[in-house]
């Protein structure tokens, strides 16, 4: 018996960490890390996710904001946490595809270092100015950018972000050196797009809806293929006149690698459930104009093997770099 006993606890102490703590998720709260500032789309979709997998999971699930450097200071906390199931990330098209050619020495690997869980959805990328600037077209943008020289800024959420290489597309395409001012987040961006202190910017549709409807903020095109059915009489940068613009940001959910498969399975399944209820698809499809993508492991490790190679090119092409 003694025998027994001790080797079974031999085989115990061999095991990872993770096998030998309660069955998950009941040990602990999850930490659902979002790598940029509250109130920008990744929080939105971030808290809503961690909602329903609180509800699916019954365990706590705590949203983290933790902001910077296009959301390598989020990802790169992720990826050195235990991959015990209770630490996941809200990628998006930066922090899993961009930053991997913008940066010259990133801290983490998009690829190796983490365990894709599953896609959320794509959004489509707006072109924002002040109301009060005076232009209603981007024709009208282009021109008083190349009339005026104190108007050649734009701003994004950051370094990185894919609101930051629409700016660096849309000057290289229009052929006009433009001044790129990053933020720390959406929100403070907006901000100082809607006073005035800085030219345009592009970003999501899902941020920029409560400045559009209290008329802080005026819409100018869509940077997606086709127009969206949130703004319909919105045309594409390529109907306005702009030849070969057009990008979709995207969402989705990772783990740090080695998370073991059953844990990625259970938190794939339960999110994709989440994302085909009305709620979800209500709020993130009719309301903020997400076209929903809820899709397995592989399928998102699928889409960055495309995307990865595609933004190397776009960065490349645009001159865009980040220290």
């Amino acid at each position: 018996m003694k025998r027994r006993t001790a080797l079974s606890a031999l085989a115990a102490s061999s095991l990872p960490a993770w096998a030998q703590s309660p069955a998950w998720p009941k040990a602990k709260p999850i930490t659902y890390v979002v790598p940029f500032t509250a109130g920008g789309s990744t929080d939105v979709v971030g808290r809503l996710i961690a909602q329903k997998l609180q509800e699916s999971l019954g365990q706590t699930v705590i949203v983290e904001n933790r902001p910077g450097q296009g959301g390598s200071i989020g990802a790169t906390h992720v990826a050195r946490s235990a991959p015990d199931g209770y630490t996941l990330i809200g990628g998006t098209i930066s922090t899993h595809a961009i930053n991997r050619s913008l940066y010259k020495a990133l801290p983490y690997d998009p690829v190796k270092d983490f365990e894709p869980v599953s896609l959320v959805a794509f959004l489509p990328n707006v072109l924002l100015v002040d109301p009060n600037l005076g232009v209603d077209t981007v024709a009208q943008l282009i021109a008083l950018l190349k009339k005026d020289e104190r108007r050649r800024t734009f701003a994004s959420s950051g370094a990185g972000t894919s609101t930051h290489l629409a700016g660096e597309l849309f000057a290289d395409l229009i052929g006009v050196p433009l001044t790129h001012v990053a933020y720390k987040g959406t929100p403070p961006a907006m901000i100082d797009v809607s006073g005035g202190n800085v030219t345009f910017m592009f970003d999501q549709m899902t941020a920029a809806l409560p400045l559009l409807q209290q008329g802080k903020l005026k819409l100018l095109a869509v940077t997606t293929a086709k127009r969206i059915a949130l703004s319909p009489g919105t045309p594409t940068m390529v109907e306005a006149g702009v030849a070969g613009f057009e990008m979709a940001s995207w969402q989705a959910v990772y783990a740090p690698k080695n998370t073991p498969r059953v844990i990625v399975d259970r938190l794939s399944s339960e999110i994709r459930k989440a994302l085909q209820t009305p709620e979800v698809s209500a709020k993130l499809g009719g309301q903020f104009g997400m076209e929903i993508a809820a899709g397995s492991p592989e399928a998102l490790a699928a889409l960055m093997a495309t995307e990865i190679p595609r933004w190397a090119v776009l960065v490349q092409k645009s001159g865009a770099s980040a220290s």
